[in-house]
C-alpha cells in the first residue's frame, strides 16, 4: 500500500482523498473506506481521525468556508469603492463553486455535516463577516437606511442562486441562441439589479 501523505499531515491527506471521492462520485458514494483506499491508509485511519463521515465532511466544509474567506477577502482589497467591492466578493464567490466544487456541495448540507459544530460555526461567521462588512460599507457610503443584516442575506441569496443555475442558464443562452455570457458578467449584472432595489427600498434613498 502507497502512502500519499507526508508524516504527521494523515487529516490532509484524508481530507484531499474525501474531496476526490465527492467530485467524482458525489455524496451518493461517499465512504469512508474509499477516502482510505485512495489516501493509501488503514480503512479504520479515518474513523481514528474524523469519527464519522458527519466528522469528515464537517472538515472539508470548514476548509471550505476558510477557502471562502480567502478568496472574497482578497478580491474586496483590491478596491475601496463599496460597490466594485461587492461584485469583486460576489465573482469570487461564485468562482469558488468552479474551483471546488466538492467543497461547495457540502459547506450548506446540515443533512451530511455537524452544523453546531464550533469551529464550523467560526469558519462560516468569518466568511460571512466579509460580505456583510461589506454591505454595511455600502449602505454607510450612500445614507441608505436598510436593516445590514436583511441587505447582506438577499446578496448572498443571490450568489448561492448563481452557484446553483449558471451551468443552467449557461444551457438555456445556447438553446436561444444568445451570446455566451461570462460568469463574471452574471454576477455585475445581478449586483446592480440587487442594488437598485436595495436602494429604492431606503427612505432616505435612491427613489425613496
Amino acid at each position: 500500500m502507497t502512502q500519499r501523505y507526508h508524516h504527521g499531515d494523515l487529516p490532509n491527506a484524508l481530507r484531499e482523498a474525501a474531496v476526490e471521492v465527492i467530485a467524482e462520485h458525489g455524496l451518493g458514494r461517499f465512504s469512508l473506506r474509499e477516502v482510505a483506499r485512495r489516501a493509501g491508509v488503514s480503512h479504520t485511519a479515518p474513523a481514528h481521525h474524523f469519527g464519522d463521515v458527519r466528522g469528515l465532511l464537517t472538515s472539508v466544509a470548514i476548509e471550505g468556508f476558510d477557502t471562502l474567506h480567502t478568496v472574497t477577502s482578497t478580491a474586496a482589497e483590491h478596491t475601496d469603492d463599496p460597490t466594485e467591492r461587492l461584485v469583486a466578493i460576489g465573482e469570487a464567490y461564485v468562482g469558488l463553486a468552479t474551483s471546488c466544487p466538492a467543497h461547495c456541495e457540502v459547506m450548506f448540507r446540515a443533512d451530511v455535516v455537524a452544523d453546531e459544530d464550533p469551529m464550523l460555526v467560526q469558519s462560516g461567521m468569518r466568511a460571512y463577516g466579509v460580505l456583510h462588512d461589506t454591505v454595511e460599507r455600502l449602505l454607510a457610503a450612500e445614507g441608505l437606511a436598510v436593516d445590514v443584516d436583511h441587505a447582506a442575506e438577499l446578496c448572498w441569496a443571490a450568489m448561492q442562486g448563481l452557484v446553483t443555475i449558471v451551468p443552467k442558464l449557461d444551457v438555456i443562452d445556447a438553446q436561444r441562441g444568445a451570446p455566451a455570457v461570462d460568469t463574471g458578467e452574471r454576477v455585475r449584472r445581478m449586483t446592480m439589479m440587487l442594488l437598485d432595489g436595495i436602494r429604492h427600498s431606503s427612505p432616505t434613498g435612491v427613489g425613496g
